[in-house]
């Protein structure tokens, strides 16, 4: 949820990059360079387990608040516990796979850094089945530099895993925020008309009261429950989008998937709930399961994960 996310503007960038068979891409820029990671990126030396004809795909998104951070902390072993098809991971804060990573086998790896701000941000993809085609950003130039957005499009869907940007401790953030979910909500309908969409990650807000532990005490006050983000977030769902979680649990409470590192927070569960999957409409009777995993620690954030027919 890190409240030190800053919009800067930055030189105009590819934000397309076909898959291809090499190890790593380079995507120029005005004044820099900086190097994607594609298939069979690092050191795995295990065959991928294939999904089998009509077998579900599971997918698990977590914001790990740095990768290297969270590798200390059994993330490794977490992750292959979980048995995703696909993974997303989001403040990963680094420039390269680490190698415990990069050994998973998963052959299809992709790492989204901010070129913005070393150490900062940044998403990635693991994944066992080729995507036809990665994006990294939606095409506004300063935001494409920061490291939040990974989009793979597979034959029958799209699935874009973010890490959206955080309003700040004193909301410093927020028109940037609302400009963001602007093109957020532009990109979602979008690809929705040429196929279903699954939109995950941490998206830095709890839409409804019933999402955070103390919602008086943070309404228009912290960064995340502002009428500003909900109302954003409303307007998702209101475009024929699904926060699968909520709606197949319409009343549970104390469902978290963020606790602060302060005052023991976690072990009390006084959280937030920011980590959603978002499905199309027409989606979301194919979803078999959705669940947060709060038993597995190593970050500030919990996974979730979904299954579903696709």
């Amino acid at each position: 949820m890190s409240a030190s996310a800053k919009v800067t503007a930055s030189t105009t960038v590819s934000t397309t990059t076909s898959v291809t068979s090499s190890t790593t891409t380079t995507v120029t820029a005005t004044k820099r360079t900086y190097s994607i990671f594609l298939p069979n990126a690092g050191k795995s030396k295990v065959e991928a387990k294939k999904r089998k004809p009509n077998e579900p795909l599971k997918i698990l998104s977590w914001n790990v608040a740095g990768l290297r951070a969270c590798i200390k902390k059994k993330c490794v072993e977490n992750l292959q516990k979980c048995d995703a098809d696909i993974i997303f991971l989001q403040e990963t804060k680094c420039e390269a796979f680490p190698d415990e990573v990069a050994a998973l086998p998963y052959p299809f790896k992709y790492l989204v850094p901010s070129k913005v701000k070393k150490g900062h941000a940044g998403v990635a993809m693991l994944a066992r089945e080729k995507p036809l085609k990665i994006t990294y950003g939606f095409g506004e130039q300063k935001f494409d530099d920061q490291g939040r957005w990974i989009h793979a499009e597979y034959e029958n869907f799209h699935v874009i895993g973010t890490y959206v940007i955080n309003s700040g401790d004193k909301l410093q953030n927020l028109p940037a925020r609302h400009e963001w979910e602007s093109h957020v909500l532009s990109k979602l309908t979008e690809l929705d008309k040429e196929k279903p969409v699954i939109y995950t990650g941490d998206l830095n807000v709890a839409h409804e009261e019933i999402d955070l532990r103390n919602p008086d005490a943070n309404r228009n006050k912290s960064a995340g429950f502002t009428d500003q983000e909900r109302e954003d977030f409303t307007n998702l769902l209101n475009a024929g989008f699904v926060d699968v979680y909520r709606k197949k649990n319409p009343d549970e409470k104390d469902c978290y998937t963020y606790w602060t590192y302060f005052s023991n927070a976690r072990s009390r569960n006084v959280g937030w709930r920011i980590d959603y999957f978002i499905v199309s409409e027409r989606l979301y009777e194919n979803v078999l399961d959705m669940k947060r995993r709060p038993e597995i620690h190593g970050s500030d954030h919990c996974p979730v994960e979904m299954t579903i027919k696709i």
